[in-house]
């Protein structure tokens, strides 16, 4: 992939001699606020020039303690702004793609928070854009960067777990607080989507051939006939014959969990642990440990990780982390779970991502 093309040769150049990156944010809910801070305070190398939100007041509320001063409510205007190299999208869902294919023709670097695209269609509009830019596309699945999940996928990836025979990724959020804001099939497209993501790296080189999906809304059931779905569990059959699993819920009351698993032919590798730290109090009601509550806690350092390689990869040219064809084919698995819910059976995956 090519440098971006939005850089002069002369900013090229002071890029590659050291001169910081200019960031710019679009979207300033909760995870860019976050965003937003890992720019302005955890990332050498990088600066955030620019905040842009349609919602007025709401970037000056990011942008200001952060001593940001650019504000724009309009991406457009950011997108055109020769002082940013790379974008970050943190916006809701239904809008990425077309912000994806804006800033790509704008020529920016651009990462976007997942999901990417809601249908393949769009996914693919979304990569051809960046292609035909020659601009990075990466997309925000963090677990490939939290330390315990990388280095299993190091290790399945050395091959020395043998042949991925069994794989599995759960997501249990602690708590639902308005079950009436989500939308239909968000447990599939931003939820289970990381799931599904993390399996397919986990079993790189495989392809998703089949999907069997089950759902249902026990934490709210009243909310069920508004389409929410808040537990599920989705089994995927692999073209090597690996089979996978991945379920979600949004009720765990003891924390943030996320796990996975992989066992293969010569072992077995597993990633994820709710507990805090590894302290343990131990009194007369029994054992007892800490545990994660938020997403940002649990994924702290994975959160800024994955933007310090966005940075690298606007140096670089090239992404090393998930690219637009990942986001891609983690949505494929996300739609032939909405399908088998719809159809009530097992749903075939065509060698394109299209469903049979």
């Amino acid at each position: 992939m090519s440098t971006p093309t939005s850089l002069s040769a002369p900013a090229d150049a002071a890029i590659s001699t050291g001169r910081p990156v200019r960031l710019g944010l679009v979207g300033s809910g909760w995870i860019g606020a976050f965003h937003a801070q890992s720019v302005a305070l955890r990332i050498p190398g990088a600066v955030l020039a620019a905040v842009a939100d349609p919602v007025p007041g709401a970037a000056e509320k990011v942008a200001a303690p952060l001593g940001v001063d650019t504000i724009y409510l309009h991406a457009a205007d950011l997108f055109a702004s020769p002082d940013v190299d790379g974008v970050i999208i943190s916006s809701p869902a239904f809008t990425h793609t077309d912000l994806v294919v804006a800033a790509a023709e704008a020529g920016k670097a651009v990462f976007v928070e997942k999901p990417m695209a809601l249908t393949l269609e769009d996914a693919d509009r979304a990569i051809a854009a960046a292609q035909n830019a020659g601009v990075p596309l990466q997309v925000g699945f963090n677990r490939r960067y939290a330390t315990d999940f990388a280095a299993a996928g190091r290790l399945v990836h050395s091959g020395k777990v043998g042949t991925p025979q069994l794989l599995r990724s759960l997501t249990r959020d602690p708590g639902l607080a308005n079950p009436g804001a989500i939308k239909p099939w968000t447990i599939f497209n931003e939820t289970l989507i990381h799931d599904f993501d993390t399996l397919n790296w986990f079993n790189a080189g495989a392809t998703p051939v089949e999907v069997v999906a089950l759902a249902d809304a026990l934490v709210a059931p009243d909310y069920k006939d508004k389409g929410l779905l808040d537990t599920a569990v989705v089994t995927i059959r692999y073209d090597n014959g690996a089979i996978a699993t991945a379920e979600a819920n949004f009720s765990a009351s003891y924390g943030y969990d996320v796990r996975g698993e992989i066992f293969g032919s010569k072992g077995m590798i597993t990633a994820g642990d709710v507990r805090s730290t590894s302290m343990r109090f131990y009194g007369a009601d029994g054992e007892a440990a800490e545990t994660t509550r938020l997403n940002i806690d649990l994924f702290h350092q994975a959160y800024t990780d994955e933007l310090v390689a966005f940075v690298d990869a606007i140096r670089t040219g090239e992404v090393a982390g998930a690219a637009g064809e990942d986001a891609r084919a983690a949505l494929v698995v996300a739609l032939a779970a909405r399908a088998s819910i719809e159809r009530g059976a097992v749903v075939r995956i065509n060698q394109d991502g299209s469903l049979a």
